[in-house]
């Protein structure tokens, strides 16, 4: 008993730190947990109680990562984290309703010219794609760049 107890005391600590996908805290307690089956149990005992949310993780972790990337980068990056399709499209989808202006204060930090020649274009394309903005924004930013 006083195993699983730790076990609890662990996984509260982690999600008293910051919010936790279920397979992420998963992972993170499984070198600690007697079985999995205790692990299991566990886990789904804080989802029970509200203390474990895939949904507002999603939403956390989508609204960190808004500052920087753009809706895809948000929607792979939490599928990969273990967040089902269904919450990751819907947390993208709410980074989508401001894409256009989180990638052109981007742009303008990071270049704040437009593009002298088509290597500098593709050059500042590629920038704002590997960020996972839309190919729409991008072509919006740098063509319309002086408006």
């Amino acid at each position: 008993m006083k195993r699983e107890r730790s076990l609890r005391e662990r996984a509260l600590g982690f999600l008293a730190r910051r919010e936790h996908s279920r397979a992420e805290l998963r992972r993170k307690l499984l070198p600690h947990a007697e079985s999995p089956e205790q692990l299991d149990a566990l886990l789904e005992d804080l989802a029970q109680r509200r203390h474990l949310s895939e949904s507002r993780f999603a939403e956390a972790r989508a609204h960190v990562m808004s500052r920087k990337f753009g809706a895809a980068r948000i929607e792979r990056d939490l599928r990969a984290k273990g967040v089902s399709d269904a919450e990751a499209a819907s947390a993208a989808r709410e980074a989508r309703a401001t894409e256009f202006e989180r990638a052109l204060e981007i742009w303008r930090r990071k270049f704040g010219k437009p593009a002298a020649d088509a290597k500098e274009y593709g050059r500042q394309a590629r920038f704002l794609l590997a960020r996972g903005f839309s190919i729409d924004v991008i072509r919006r930013i740098l063509r319309n760049v002086d408006d």
